[in-house]
C-alpha cells in the first residue's frame, strides 16, 4: 500500500478546486508517463479569467506498438471547495485515522487516480495484447466540462478506445447505469419602475414565478406518470429550481431576475424534448406576454452544463471484464452523474467502478477506507494481468 498512499498524499496536496488550475498535477502526471517513455496528449483550456487548465490522454500500446481498441482508465482531476466546511484536519493533507485516510478527493476521485499511478511501472513492465489508456479531466465537478471537451477532439488524434472504467466512487461496485445532467440559468428582463407606477414596468420577478410554477407542475409530471426505473433509489426524472435572485428594493419595479434550474433524467430519457418543452415555455408564452408589456423586455436562457444519462448493456464486453477483475456485480443504478456518459455516448463502451463511496465526497473530512484502495489495486492488477502475456 505504500505507493498508492503516498501517491494519494501528493496528489490530495495539490489543491484542484475547480476554481484554481489543475496543471501542477497534470504536469507531475505527465513527468512520470515521460519516465516510462510514454508521451501523453494534453488538451488545453484557457478560461475567461486566464486559468489555465489541461486535461490528459495517455496510451500504453500493445508489445507490437498498436494503440487502437483497448481499456481507458478514466479519472478527474479537480475537487469541489472546501470553503465554509468543518474539518478536524487539514483537508490538503492526508491523514490516517482508524483505517480511512482523510482528505479532499480522497473517495472523489484521486484514490483511483493514486492506484493508476501507482501502478504505472507495472503496466510498462507488461507485453500487453490491448492497449490500456489514461483519462485525466478537469471540471467534472462544474459541468463535465473537461472530458467532454477532450473526447470532442479524440478523431482529430485518432483516439479509438474500445470501452473504458471511470472510477467515481462506488464501493468498487460494477454500475451500469446513472442520471444525466442538465442544469440551466434563465434571467428575466424586465423594465425598471417605481412601484406606485408598475404599469409602466415589467416585474421580472413575476415572470419568473410564472415559470417556477410551469417547472414545478412539469416535474411533478414526471413524479407521477414516470418513466420509472425500480433500478435507482429514485426512480423517476428528477428537476427543480435551487437557485433565484431578482430586485434591488421593495419600492422598485424589479427589472432583472435569474433563476438556476436543473433536472436529472433517467438514461434512457431522451433529453431533447424536455429541453424543447422549456424552450416552448420560456419563448412562445412568457417572452410574447413580457414584450407585449414592453417591447424592451424579454428572457435569456443559458446552459450550464449538460451531461449525457449512461445506460451500458449488461452483455457488452467492459462489464464481463470488470466483474472478472473483481467489480462487485450490482443491479443498482446511481443517481449522480459522471463522465461515463460522455465516453458511452461517444460510442465507447463503459462502466463506473471505484474506490471508496459517494456518500461521503464532497462533505467536510471526505475519507477513503484503505481496504477500498487495497481492493482497486487489486482490481488494477488483475486487468493489467488480463491485458498482458507476459513480464518484458
Amino acid at each position: 500500500m505504500t505507493s498508492t498512499v503516498d501517491w494519494l498524499t501528493r496528489l490530495v496536496a495539490f489543491d484542484t478546486t475547480s476554481r484554481h488550475s489543475n496543471l501542477e498535477l497534470i504536469d507531475c502526471v505527465a513527468g512520470e508517463l515521460r519516465r516510462l517513455a510514454i508521451e501523453p496528449v494534453l488538451f488545453d483550456h484557457e478560461e475567461d479569467d486566464g486559468t489555465r487548465k489541461a486535461s490528459l490522454f495517455a496510451t500504453f500500446p500493445t508489445h507490437d506498438g498498436r494503440t487502437d481498441g483497448g481499456v481507458v482508465l478514466s479519472g478527474h482531476t479537480d475537487v469541489v471547495p472546501v470553503d465554509g466546511q468543518d474539518w478536524d484536519s487539514d483537508p490538503f493533507t492526508v491523514q490516517e485515522r482508524d483505517g480511512r485516510l482523510y482528505g479532499r478527493g480522497t473517495a472523489d476521485m484521486k484514490g483511483f487516480l493514486a492506484v493508476i499511478m501507482s501502478r504505472l511501472d507495472a503496466i510498462a513492465a507488461v507485453r500487453l495484447t490491448e492497449p490500456l489508456h489514461l483519462a485525466f479531466s478537469y471540471d467534472e465537478e462544474v459541468g463535465l466540462l473537461g472530458a467532454g471537451r477532450m473526447i470532442s477532439q479524440f478523431p482529430d488524434h485518432g483516439i479509438t478506445p474500445a470501452s473504458c472504467i471511470v472510477g467515481e466512487p462506488s464501493g468498487m461496485r460494477v454500475v451500469l447505469g446513472h442520471k444525466s445532467i442538465n442544469l440551466f440559468t434563465v434571467r428575466f428582463r424586465g423594465v425598471a419602475a417605481h412601484s406606485s407606477l408598475t404599469p409602466q414596468g415589467v416585474n421580472a420577478i413575476h415572470y419568473a414565478g410564472r415559470f417556477i410554477e410551469f417547472y414545478r407542475k412539469l416535474t411533478g409530471q414526471w413524479r407521477q406518470d414516470g418513466p420509472f426505473d425500480e433500478a435507482y433509489p429514485v426512480a423517476f426524472t428528477t428537476g427543480g429550481v435551487n437557485l433565484i435572485s431578482g430586485g434591488i428594493a421593495g419600492n422598485t419595479v424589479p427589472d432583472a431576475c435569474e433563476i438556476e434550474f436543473e433536472f436529472r433524467a433517467l438514461g434512457t430519457v431522451d433529453t431533447t424534448p424536455i429541453v424543447e418543452q422549456i424552450r416552448a415555455h420560456l419563448f412562445e408564452v412568457l417572452e410574447p406576454d413580457m414584450q407585449a408589456e414592453q417591447p424592451g423586455a424579454g428572457i435569456e436562457l443559458t446552459v450550464k452544463a449538460q451531461g449525457p444519462g449512461l445506460e451500458t448493456d449488461a452483455e457488452a464486453s467492459v462489464v464481463a471484464l470488470a466483474h472478472e477483475c473483481g467489480g462487485h456485480r450490482t443491479d443498482e443504478k446511481v443517481t449522480y452523474g459522471t463522465e461515463a456518459g460522455q465516453f458511452h455516448n461517444a460510442g465507447i463502451d463503459s462502466v463506473v467502478c471505484g474506490p471508496g463511496e459517494i456518500g461521503v465526497a464532497h462533505a467536510a473530512n471526505e475519507y477513503v477506507e484503505i481496504e477500498q484502495l487495497e481492493a482497486c489495486e487489486a482490481f488494477l492488477d488483475t486487468l493489467i494481468d488480463r491485458l498482458g502475456q507476459e513480464r518484458a
